[in-house]
């Protein structure tokens, strides 16, 4: 896997950029996160199971919004893809969409953009001769498609504030001292991250919690230090989140 730092322009709405490899091929679990990603296929095949169990094959281009459970998904061999993370709230600077409708699902690029512009990168990207260029490329597109340059600064604000409380903030304590009430709030938040900010707090709350777990401490002391009550609330979180109980969990965590 190799990561891209995006040119300055677009770092206020892009984290980073990943490239996948995968020549033997493997399944990792996805768990949902508070990021926006496109991925695009460079080659091979990329496919997840539904909910009924069925397998599903993603598109050559994908956008796919914040979901709340986890997702494995399974890379054939030598397959390649691009991924676009987004930063929290960045990707409504791309789309005029409400980002919010693209909740828990993936969906190709072409719901959201002309295809023929969706065609046009993809035979770029299949052109090119190394991973540099390639990135120059989805820049390039994304510029084409930067439809405003301003953040909403009072959801910015929100954002910092879930991140700064590590997810553990009551709805009431994001929306104090904020000059708007809490329904139209809601709504706005929404419709820029792509999720709830009760979601979002969430998210946040049990990725801190896994990134910063050790085996010096006890499942019930971290649950804790999270914010949580009681036990039986975190593991039925951590369930819906991950997919397994903490212990299977952190037996073998996810790859990225």
């Amino acid at each position: 896997m190799a990561q891209f730092l995006p040119s300055p322009v677009l770092q206020p709405y892009i984290k980073n950029f990943l490239i996948i490899d995968c020549e033997q091929g493997m399944v990792n679990r996805i768990l949902p996160d508070t990021a926006i990603v496109i991925a695009f296929r460079l080659r091979g095949h990329v496919s997840y199971a539904d909910k009924g169990g069925t397998t599903q094959s993603f598109p050559q281009t994908v956008i796919s919004g914040i979901r709340e459970s986890s997702r494995l998904i399974d890379y054939a061999k030598e397959t390649t893809n691009l991924l676009v993370i987004f930063k929290e709230g960045g990707a409504a600077a791309f789309f005029s969409t409400p980002l919010h409708e693209l909740s828990s699902i993936s969906i190709s690029l072409d719901h959201l953009i002309q295809r023929g512009k969706v065609c046009a990168i993809e035979e770029e990207l299949a052109a090119a001769g190394n991973n540099n260029q390639r990135i120059l490329i989805v820049e390039r597109f994304l510029l084409s498609e930067l439809k405003k340059t301003q953040t909403d600064e009072l959801i910015s604000e929100a954002i910092q504030k879930i991140k700064l409380s590590k997810g553990d903030i009551k709805i009431k304590e994001l929306v104090a001292g904020l000059p708007i009430s809490r329904d139209p709030f809601e709504k706005r938040f929404r419709k820029i991250t792509g999720t709830s900010p009760k979601h979002f707090a969430a998210i946040t709350r049990l990725k801190n919690l896994i990134e910063t777990y050790t085996d010096a401490i006890s499942f019930t002391q971290a649950a804790y230090s999270a914010g949580y009550y009681d036990q039986a609330h975190f593991i039925k979180d951590f369930k819906t989140f991950t997919g397994q109980t903490p212990h299977d969990f952190f037996k073998a965590p996810p790859l990225w």
